[in-house]
């Protein structure tokens, strides 16, 4: 029989729970009981490799310490690898024991948290120990209660022993019916991953090369935007033929793209570009792929008024003025 301990404390000298687990592991000793603690504490860069430490388990232990609220982020970390990376076959066939000892309050409901998510990763829960402890020194010279954790040790031989078996439960149904393992791999390739997000190195190439394709992706998709950008705005800058003496600005509504193009022109001066502006002597509204035909000259600025094709409004020998500023025929 082999046990796994995983402690989610933080390893301090008067934590009651290293007394319980200490213990528990004197009972397994004397039952010749193999087990093996592993402190998460001591194991913060590695815990997503920790769930391929389950392969030969018949059950485990999850002990917590409850210094203020909740089990702690060491314990909710290994529960997290467990889901990611973990063998959910093997887990359904492995015994779990809680043992949370609170100095503050809630051990009921860190009770339950680890007992819920042992049965949403498909295992199996039983009885262990949850306890409130106020003086850790009482608690340790109190015969009674020594005599309750033995117990409790002694009942985990006999149920994982006797296979004993548990009413079905609503947590096994929901991962069943409607919860998806995040990840789709194979235990082998469970193992792999986790060995590669527990290498720091690997991570932070990882994250570099990702900045890397980030910043490249940003570069393409910022050039692709200058040219949008410029789409309209260089044919009109290169196709400006100005006219001595002439003056006047007009505002083009591209009605598909919810754009203004505002063209200024001021004898040999010429502004042109994106914006929307109450300043202007005609004021046009045409669609995106009629201003196209425009500029590639296959309609003139003329030809789309009078079909009907671009509306407009303000001085119209201003706009008659368009096809003779900007020839693109």
């Amino acid at each position: 029989m082999n046990i796994n301990i995983y402690y989610g404390g933080r390893g301090v000298i008067e934590d009651p729970t290293l007394y319980v687990l200490e213990k528990i592991e004197h009972v397994f000793s004397d039952l010749r009981i193999n087990f093996t603690r592993y402190n998460l504490y001591d194991m913060k860069n590695t815990i997503t490799t920790l769930p391929q430490t389950l392969k030969d388990a018949d059950g485990v232990i999850l002990a917590v310490s409850l210094e203020w609220l909740g089990i702690g982020g060491y314990m909710q970390q290994f529960l997290d690898a467990c889901w990611l990376y973990g063998d959910k076959d093997k887990i359904s066939s492995t015994y779990m024991f809680p043992v949370v000892v609170s100095t503050t309050s809630g051990e009921q409901e860190a009770a339950l948290t680890l007992k819920n998510a042992w049965e949403i990763l498909g295992g199996i829960c039983s009885a262990g120990i949850c306890t409130y402890v106020e003086d850790y020194i009482d608690f340790e010279t109190n015969k009674e209660y020594l005599s309750i954790i033995e117990k409790a040790a002694e009942n985990v031989y006999r149920v994982i022993s006797h296979k004993t078996k548990g009413l079905p439960s609503s947590n096994k149904a929901i991962r069943r019916n409607h919860i998806k393992a995040a990840l789709d791999l194979t235990p082998q390739e469970s193992e792999q991953l986790s060995k590669y997000v527990s290498d720091d190195i690997y991570v932070k190439q990882q994250k570099e090369d990702i900045e890397q394709l980030a910043t490249f992706f940003k570069g393409k998709l910022n050039a692709q935007g200058t040219d949008v950008e410029m789409e309209f705005i260089k044919p009109f800058t290169s196709h400006f033929t100005p006219q001595e003496g002439f003056s006047a600005s007009y505002l083009f509504v591209i009605t598909d793209k919810n754009r203004s193009l505002y063209i200024d022109v001021q004898n040999d001066s010429l502004t042109c570009k994106y914006e929307n502006s109450d300043s202007y002597d005609v004021y046009a509204k045409l669609s995106h792929s009629v201003l196209d035909e425009i500029v590639h000259g296959r309609m003139t600025f003329q030809k789309a008024f009078m079909t009907g094709d671009m509306s407009a409004k303000g001085n119209f020998k201003t706009l008659r003025m368009l096809d003779m500023l900007f020839d693109f025929s």
